[in-house]
């Protein structure tokens, strides 16, 4: 889930073309946070949750991604700052769930974890092409593709817990994919952290 930060590209996303992009990407977002927490409930998947957490974050940083494009760079770093700290909050919480698991330890539906985990992979990997053109803007436009990219790596890595989960017969798959995914978060939330301090230190 990572690229270099602290590049000379700073494509603020004064665009329609970009907006149009980032509105299908928003929809497209909450749609699945929806779909994949309820199949996450059903499935009793930890890893599904973990996603559609995810999705639910993505829609909502994705939303003040839009409301900031045009703004100084002041603002638009300080709203990168806030969704890089969001990320890393989120990553936390699933670090702790999943922790919590292990000593709740089910083994959930792996049917239900692979049909999902393919649908949502579609969905980003949708909005990871729409977005590829604008992965090396600034912090605010960045961290919209990082999140992106995250999606699609994730949906990848719920569709393989699913097989080990049917394989094993086991849960512990699925936590461990929900612990990969919740280290990815904060991986990813340091970059964008960075790139938002450099850029208001810069302005």
């Amino acid at each position: 889930m990572a690229g270099c930060c602290g590049h000379d590209a700073r494509f603020d996303g004064m665009s329609a073309a970009y907006k149009r992009r980032l509105w299908i990407v928003i929809a497209i977002n909450a749609t699945m946070f929806a779909v994949e927490m309820f199949a996450g409930q059903a499935a009793q998947s930890q890893a599904l949750k973990a996603d559609a957490l995810d999705f639910l974050g993505d829609a909502l940083t994705y939303g003040l991604s839009l409301a900031v494009i045009g703004m100084s760079v002041q603002v638009r770093a300080t709203a990168a700052l806030f969704k890089g700290l969001s990320l890393m909050t989120m990553g936390i919480w699933v670090l702790g769930a999943t922790v919590y698991r292990v000593f709740y330890l089910g083994v959930p539906e792996a049917g239900i974890m692979g049909s999902i985990g393919f649908l949502a992979l579609a969905a980003n990997v949708t909005s990871v092409l729409l977005l590829m053109a604008y992965k090396d803007g600034d912090a605010n436009v960045r961290s919209v593709w990082l999140c992106s990219r995250n999606d699609a790596i994730g949906n990848v890595a719920v569709m393989v817990a699913a097989l080990a989960v049917w394989g094993a017969a086991s849960g512990w798959p699925d936590l461990i994919v929900a612990g990969v995914m919740a280290t990815l978060f904060v991986n990813s939330a340091r970059q964008i952290i960075r790139q938002a301090l450099d850029e208001r230190r810069r302005a």
